[in-house]
């Protein structure tokens, strides 16, 4: 009777779990699933605004929606402070992504332009040897390097894949880590540098690039996240920095 006792308990737990209601975050999963079956969703999280989920997906976007997964908002989410007027509170989210993204690559797998004497602070830059503004500020580094800036460089061929923009860049990647440097230098000044081939990671930063905002070069990112795009003369850049 005891045994019959307790499987009847057993028996009614696992009811009462099948039963349970659907959490939020499973009512947005099979809402996004309806929408396109190839969405994947990272986390799923209770947004500043009440009543609202933030949403990230594999591709790095955000998105807001109700816990019904009836309405979705793709855009910038902002409160206002008395203090502060509009903070954005969707930027906040975006720059721990980058920094989460960029913290996966390896050092190897960056070109360094290290700091001369004390390191005061890094930028990691996705760049474009075809680039304009690219080369631009490729011509500050040595004074950026000088101020105590870190530069890295991380792969954005704008033109893709397979263009002739990437294949100069697998080229430099591809090369011994002592001559990277001096050929990222030399296709910055218009100059050819020899073909290399390799299982590189150009393809993988351009795709990392476009999943944490970088749509175009040079894309720079500072230590507490920031996304500024564009090219800045040295002297600018350190004071957007705060080592002025």
């Amino acid at each position: 009777m005891r045994k019959l006792w307790a499987v009847g308990l057993v028996v009614l737990g696992m009811s009462s779990w099948a039963n349970a209601a659907p959490t939020a975050e499973d009512v947005i999963k099979q809402s996004l699933k309806k929408i396109d079956a190839r969405l994947s969703v990272v986390a799923i999280e209770p947004a500043e605004m009440e009543g609202m989920y933030a949403v990230e997906l594999n591709t790095g976007e955000l998105l807001y929606s109700d816990a019904k997964g009836e309405y979705f908002m793709l855009g910038q989410l902002f409160r206002l402070s008395d203090q502060e007027g509009f903070v954005n509170l969707t930027e906040g989210k975006r720059k721990q992504q980058r920094l989460d993204q960029i913290a996966k690559v390896e050092e190897k797998d960056m070109i360094v332009f290290p700091a001369e004497g004390t390191r005061k602070a890094t930028v990691t830059v996705f760049t474009d040897v075809d680039c304009g503004y690219c080369r631009k500020l490729h011509k500050e580094v040595p004074t950026l390097n000088k101020m105590g800036i870190q530069v890295n460089y991380l792969a954005f061929p704008r033109a893709g894949v397979g263009s002739r923009t990437y294949n100069v860049m697998e080229s430099i990647w591809c090369a011994a880590p002592d001559q990277r440097n001096a050929m990222m230098t030399k296709a910055k000044s218009g100059q050819q540098v020899e073909p290399k081939s390799c299982d590189s990671p150009v393809a993988q930063q351009m795709v990392m690039g476009q999943s944490v905002g970088v749509t175009g070069t040079p894309a720079l990112v500072f230590e507490d996240g920031t996304l500024m795009p564009g090219y800045l003369p040295a002297a600018q850049l350190a004071r957007a920095l705060k080592l002025n």
